[in-house]
């Protein structure tokens, strides 16, 4: 089905439920229809029309781009003997959790720790080091100076390790082995804690799940909705107990998911959107929340629009609206319909009528 053709279908099942019948077709749709009684009437306005589409979505906290959480991977052997909760936040630099009472550090970058790091080592993980250090002030705090981009572990790097480590209650040893931090791409928040104190740390084991701190709202769109969206536009979104903030579209999706047991059903299919919130504090204490939220798709400027109530459908096919013109007589005026702005309840039309003319509408 063409946008056009979804326009006209969806004015035509607005008249009937707004107005209950169609007007019979007259022989000349330009023929005056006199002496009626008086009507309630509208004006044609011209000005601004939004289309909208509105959906469900759920209210929760950001974090990889598909929407799923990062995965905390534990690197050292032995007993967990601390581990946060639930909701936790843990910032950059922190101690996430301990094993054996040893502290495990979080240190923020998108490259996992994969090796020890020691002095002269070079390359990605060794930059991600370097400007932690260079973030956290442990290069000001020793009186050197450390570019947060080298990729080089020198002496710099070694030193302000070495603080690092005497902070957070680590042993001193200048260097960072694979087993001392989880490395992440930004400060989390807890989502989940798989491990339990008490039980046995396994290098390679999912130790927790994580996000960020930034709430967002998930959606699943039909993919008939996709080619309405695009990134940056605005939203208006519903919260619990009929709440309101504001909006924009983020990121889309590119890959249809199909929920889990439902892999054969291809018509189950939906894009993932997520909409970030304007001021996000106004939904603190809010996760995994059901949501409205309504997407601004299209905007018409200086459009000419009727109320919906005022459209009438052709016996013959088509729509017009009961002018009312000079002197009280009224005729019928064929019109095309266009954008249908269901908040504001107006509908774009072209034809013989112009702004500020009076069109019928039912009574109230």
């Amino acid at each position: 089905m063409t946008r056009k053709t979804w326009v006209l279908a969806g004015a035509a099942a607005l008249v009937a439920a707004t107005v209950g019948g169609v007007v019979a077709a007259t022989s000349n749709a330009n023929e005056a229809i006199a002496q009626e009684p008086r009507a309630s009437t509208a004006k044609v306005e011209k000005g601004k029309l939004s289309a909208r589409v509105s959906m469900y979505g759920t209210l929760t906290y950001r974090a990889r781009s598909d929407g799923s959480p990062y995965s905390v991977i534990n690197r050292a052997r032995g007993t967990y003997t601390e581990l946060p909760n639930d909701g936790d936040k843990i910032d950059c630099g922190d101690v996430f959790y301990r094993v054996d009472d040893k502290p495990v550090l979080l240190l923020c970058g998108a490259v996992p720790a994969y090796r020890d790091l020691h002095s002269g080592d070079v390359g990605n993980d060794v930059r991600q080091l370097n400007r932690n250090l260079h973030e956290l002030g442990y290069d000001d705090a020793t009186g050197v100076v450390i570019d947060p981009g080298g990729n080089a572990f020198t002496g710099k790097t070694q030193k302000a390790l070495r603080a690092l480590q005497h902070d957070k209650g680590a042993g001193v040893t200048g260097e960072l082995d694979i087993d001392d931090a989880v490395f992440l791409p930004e400060p989390l928040r807890v989502a989940k804690v798989s491990g339990a104190p008490g039980g046995s740390a396994q290098p390679g084991a999912q130790v927790a799940q994580a996000t960020s701190d930034l709430l967002e709202v998930q959606l699943a769109l039909d993919p008939s909705q996709q080619a309405d969206m695009r990134k940056g536009v605005s939203a208006q979104i519903t919260l619990p107990g009929n709440r309101s903030v504001t909006g924009k579209v983020e990121r889309l999706g590119t890959v249809a998911q199909v929920r889990a047991g439902h892999e054969q059903d291809t018509g189950s299919a939906t894009i993932p959107a997520y909409i970030s919130l304007d001021d996000p504090e106004k939904a603190r204490g809010l996760d995994r929340a059901p949501v409205r939220v309504d997407i601004t798709t299209t905007v018409v400027e200086n459009a000419l629009s009727v109320p919906v109530t005022a459209i009438v459908g052709r016996a013959g096919g088509g729509f017009a609206v009961e002018v009312v013109r000079a002197g009280g007589g009224r005729e019928l005026v064929d019109v095309e319909l266009g954008l249908i702005d269901s908040a504001g309840g107006r509908v774009q039309v072209e034809g013989d009528l112009g702004e500020g003319d009076d069109v019928v509408v039912p009574s109230l």
